[in-house]
């Protein structure tokens, strides 16, 4: 009997209703590392770490900054307890999933169950969220020499040790020895061990792929319930349910195969990145424990920021408790705001060109994991277009948004969300709809996921990674989308927005609505009609006129094949893909100097290996001149644009003698995106 025919058998009696919440038991939750009362020296408040670590410099110590994060807001963020409520009356002990990540020190000291959270005690820092102390004693799950001595005792100690952690399957130090990514030498304060695992993303994974366990995935790829009171078959991710894949979209990137250089975006005194460390704690140089009791300068001082996509959270925390509980003041606060500001307005590229005689808006994602990404029940992010005529009249509008209601017209544009729901066997068991819902513990089927891939995305990666588009297709290394609008008659101007919103009315209401346990959910809605109602945010925003003739900029896209010497070839555009402007090149760089190469183009892209690189065009392919590079590694290759070609999609690539390759001989640079235009 397969196990949704168990359930199914369990909670429909001939005739019977069916009940919620599912009877499932903690076994169904357990999952492999550390278990609760197992740790020596439990985790310590974030308040003593402040002593060294804060109140020294509010923008580059780690505590006053942290306090101002979802990291340290975890456990008091309304949302979440709202969402926890509900878990909880639609599957009994889900709850255990959620807490582990949100308050890891009252989980492992046992306070998590209930699994309700109503056990969690503020004097004991059960609401201090992912702490300092919580953090800096992870132990890196795969043995390594360079890891700390006492790693593999601790990694035997185990029942099971996480492989691939997620969903809080985290290994914590039983004693209280502090892992950070620096030799302190001669410290003495505090035990301390230098950890190479703190400047890695894997870290980061323990919470940021998250998957509900009481799913396994079948044969068919469907996800069914486990038998009941029995811990899933493998603990593995990519057999349970995935809710949220940040990390593994960033396995699958570019950044996780080499730097990016962003151009500043991201990064802080770094501006080429690669882990999710370099963008969400960027590096400067800085003193992380206050110098006048000793602490040392660091040129590659991680800054403590976290900062996301959250727009409000932070104010309700602040609206429903003390600052002298959550540590957070108006400094703080204004400082986290301004971060997550410029971080969303780096996140996306907004460009809006002709093609065809409609206006094509292009969205370009320059994150390392998919925009937006991570917890995605309420969040969205929408393409907004008003067509003007020569007054600065309204012709049109697409997208538009009602601030009273906080409504958005979601039918004429494009929305970028994920929506997850019931399929037939879970509707079955539960007596819900099979449709999309926002029953998170209950939702086994992605019914739609159209949010907008990072550099380096292949279809093939991201099915892996359990991270692939449900009802959107993008061709192979997109990390850009585009929306097509027809120009109304007497169009003069678009005017192009592009919003986030963290929180939608559609969410919170349900929030509200759905809970017959407490009063979290109100709790959650009044605070978001208090805070603005979750007001959108303006990422990028653009006017195209109906006379230019702006061509959008071509798009680098893949990896070049390293050199012999060690370089990686760099393919750009030079000039506009324009057919009246005839003086479009392909420009390249880091080539072997003084050798032949060979332009290519096709229309569409593609990921297929070839001589040792990466083929990125797709059959047919069309042959260019032949070129050579000169005594700096560098080329130039005329790229001719006939009338025909005017609306097209075009993709590039070159090819190139490296006699001292040892396996071809044969180079290959990374591909390039252009739009041709008039």
């Amino acid at each position: 009997m397969r196990p949704h025919q168990f359930f199914a058998l369990l909670l429909l009696a001939p005739g019977a209703a069916a009940q919620l919440p599912l009877p499932t038991t903690a076994q169904d939750f357990v999952q492999p590392g550390t278990q609760p009362n197992t740790i020596h020296a439990d985790i310590v408040k974030s308040t003593v770490c402040s002593a060294c670590h804060g109140f020294f410099n509010p923008v580059e110590e780690p505590y006053q900054p942290w306090t101002a994060s979802l990291m340290a807001q975890s456990a008091r963020d309304p949302i979440f307890h709202a969402c926890l409520a509900i878990a909880e009356q639609d599957a009994s002990f889900i709850g255990e999933t959620c807490l582990r990540c949100h308050t890891p020190g009252a989980w492992l000291a046992g306070r998590s169950t209930p699994t309700d959270g109503t056990g969690l005690i503020e004097a004991l820092g059960d609401f201090d969220g992912v702490t300092c102390n919580l953090c800096h004693r992870m132990v890196d799950p795969i043995s390594a020499p360079v890891n700390p001595a006492e790693d593999p005792s601790i990694l035997a100690a185990l029942a099971q040790v996480p492989t691939d952690p997620h969903t809080g399957q985290y290994v914590i130090d039983p004693e209280d020895r502090r892992r950070g990514p620096y030799d302190l030498g001669s410290f003495f304060f505090h035990e301390w061990r230098e950890s190479p695992f703190h400047r890695e993303s894997r870290l980061c994974a323990t919470c940021h792929d998250v998957s509900n366990p009481a799913f396994t995935r079948s044969s068919t790829g469907s996800y069914d319930l486990n038998a009941l009171d029995t811990a899933h078959p493998t603990h593995a991710k990519s057999d349970e349910f995935p809710l949220e894949r940040t990390f593994s979209e960033w396995a699958a990137s570019e950044y996780a195969v080499r730097p990016v250089d962003t151009g500043g975006l991201f990064g802080g005194s770094q501006p080429i990145v690669s882990t999710c460390q370099d963008c969400h704690m960027p590096e400067t140089g800085g003193y992380g424990c206050n110098p006048a009791i000793g602490g040392g300068f660091h040129g590659d001082l991680g800054q403590h920021h976290f900062n996301g996509a959250n727009s409000w959270v932070i104010d309700s925390v602040r609206s429903l408790y003390p600052d002298s509980q959550t540590g957070l003041d108006d400094l703080a606060v204004a400082g986290a705001h301004a971060r997550t500001d410029q971080m969303m307005q780096s996140a996306a590229d907004l460009q809006a060109f002709h093609r065809a005689g409609d206006l094509i808006v292009r969205v370009v994602n320059e994150t390392g994991h998919k925009l937006p990404t991570g917890y995605h029940e309420g969040r969205r992010m929408w393409i907004h277009v008003e067509f003007l005529d020569v007054s600065g009249g309204v012709l049109g509008e697409h997208g538009a948004y009602d601030s009273a209601s906080a409504t958005l017209t979601t039918a004429n544009t494009t929305v970028f969300e994920a929506h997850h729901g019931l399929d037939a066997n879970m509707a079955a068991v539960t007596g819900l709809p099979q449709a999309v819902s926002f029953h998170f513990a209950l939702n086994n089927e992605v019914y739609k996921d159209n949010r907008i891939p990072p550099r380096g995305f292949t279809l093939d990666k991201f099915i892996l990674a359990q991270a692939q588009p449900v009802g959107e297709f993008y061709p192979e290394h997109h990390y850009w989308h585009d929306t097509s609008y027809p120009l109304p008659a007497g169009t003069a101007s678009a005017r192009v927005q592009l919003y986030h919103q963290t929180t939608s009315r559609e969410y919170i209401e349900f929030l509200r609505d759905t809970n017959t346990t407490n009063s979290a959910g109100q709790i959650a809605y009044d605070q978001w009609v208090l805070h603005g109602k979750s007001e959108p945010f303006l990422m990028d925003q653009t006017t195209l006129y109906t006379a230019s003739g702006t061509c959008p900029p071509a798009l680098p896209y893949g990896i070049g094949k390293t050199t012999s010497a060690g370089l990686e070839p760099r393919l750009s555009g030079l000039g506009a893909a324009s057919v009246s402007a005839a003086n479009f090149q392909l420009r390249v760089s880091d080539l072997p100097p003084n050798k032949p190469l060979l332009g290519f183009w096709s229309l569409q892209s593609n990921d297929y290996p070839l001589f040792g690189g990466t083929l990125f065009l797709k059959h047919p392919i069309q042959r260019m001149t032949v070129a050579f590079s000169n005594g700096n590694g560098d080329a130039w290759v005329p790229a001719p644009l006939p009338a025909a070609s005017i609306g097209q999609e075009r993709y590039y690539q070159v090819w190139f003698r490296d006699p001292q390759e040892p396996s071809s001989g044969v180079g290959l640079t990374n591909g390039l995106h252009v739009d041709v235009c008039p």
